[in-house]
């Protein structure tokens, strides 16, 4: 996709960025990186929505776990996760979250996994918001929102895009642009110019 395509993409939400409703499931977005060999900035992120939604917060949500660390009994959040969620919300996104459960699991080195699945709140808040919205942008190459997806095309005519990696797409997504339940999907390697994570760690003076 080149930058004059983009260009007359976003262009063509002129008069959508007021009934558009944008959902980034940012777990998902953070695996992107190691197939892109960049990240995807918050704050560029939320430059790039701006131009597809505009006015009501609630209607650029963001989905990313509170990481609280391995005691079940704390209520400070772990320095990196904080930063993440505080950075959203200063970003003009509403911020939708729940606490990381720690499961142990002896075949990995730390002993433990890390999980926290926020699908469910997603596909609840796509139906739950339908009225103030027809158009979904979804930053998740995941299929699991599919199936909320063509309920939402079918009974309700809803269009809905999907950004995600060329890695990081599931087959169920194409199978629903295939079927016109998703009008279009598009890769992030080319929005590289609007995404890529542009902060420089200032070097720390002894």
């Amino acid at each position: 996709m080149t930058k004059g395509e983009i260009k007359n993409f976003i262009d063509s939400f002129t008069s959508k960025k007021e009934r558009t409703l944008v959902i980034v499931d940012y777990g998902n977005v953070e695996k992107w990186k190691n197939s892109l060999g960049w990240k995807v900035g918050i704050k560029e992120l939320s430059q790039l929505c701006k131009n597809f939604s505009t006015g009501k917060k609630f209607l650029r949500r963001f989905y990313y776990g509170s990481d609280y660390g391995r005691n079940e009994k704390s209520e400070k959040l772990v320095g990196w996760s904080r930063s993440i969620l505080e950075k959203a919300d200063m970003n003009n996104f509403e911020v939708i979250t729940k606490r990381v459960k720690y499961i142990h699991d002896t075949s990995n080195i730390s002993g433990f996994e890390k999980k926290c699945d926020l699908d469910v709140e997603m596909a609840i808040d796509l139906v739950k918001e339908r009225d103030n919205y027809d158009t979904i942008i979804l930053f998740s190459g995941d299929g699991d929102l599919m199936y909320a997806v063509k309920y939402l095309c079918d009974e309700y005519k809803k269009e809905c895009y999907v950004f995600g990696a060329r890695n990081h797409v599931g087959r169920e997504v194409f199978d629903m642009k295939s079927s016109e339940c998703v009008e279009d999907i598009f890769f992030v390697e080319d929005f590289e110019y609007r995404l890529k994570d542009a902060y420089i760690p200032r070097p720390r003076w002894r």
